[in-house]
């Protein structure tokens, strides 16, 4: 089984990650986890040898049990954060991220792998839920737009 492209080096990490943005019935599928507060999007690590679109699809599988296929990518994102809970405690981490959205199949799914869980938000509500990346209400704006390089230190956007 091929590694996951991220490391840690002391109290910093560095991640390649790819992510989802799936849209069904007027909402975005987001995950979630009892460990944490918030809503994250569908992704996860690239493994060493695999494509960013290969990953995005593996992700989408194996945290939803769906199998989606892949429309275009709306963004590029850098992210650098530092954590204060969960698993990534006390870590300044560096994260660059690709994001595609996927061609909707017209309906929403329910589906708990594990402990993560899939949350449906509705596009109109994601102002009112903390979501990440917190950026997803722009994206969806600029969709026909050019792919987007956005860049995020410690929450803010700098782009």
């Amino acid at each position: 089984m091929a590694e996951d492209i991220s490391y840690s080096n002391g109290h910093q990490r560095f991640r390649y990650r790819s992510a989802a943005i799936i849209i069904e019935e007027g909402a975005i599928c987001f995950m979630s986890s009892p460990t944490e507060d918030y809503h994250y999007s569908v992704g996860g690590a690239v493994q060493f040898g695999e494509t960013t679109e290969e990953a995005v699809l593996r992700e989408v599988m194996e945290e939803t049990g769906q199998q989606y296929e892949i429309d275009r990518l709306v963004c590029l994102h850098e992210n650098f954060f530092s954590n204060s809970s969960g698993v990534l405690r006390g870590l300044d981490c560096h994260e660059i991220c690709l994001y595609y959205l996927m061609k909707p199949k017209g309906k929403q799914f329910q589906n708990q792998i594990g402990i993560e869980r899939v949350h449906w938000i509705p596009v109109q509500e994601l102002e009112a839920h903390q979501v990440f990346p917190n950026f997803i209400p722009q994206i969806l704006n600029e969709l026909d737009m050019k792919t987007q390089h956005i860049i995020t230190k410690n929450g803010e956007q700098k782009n």
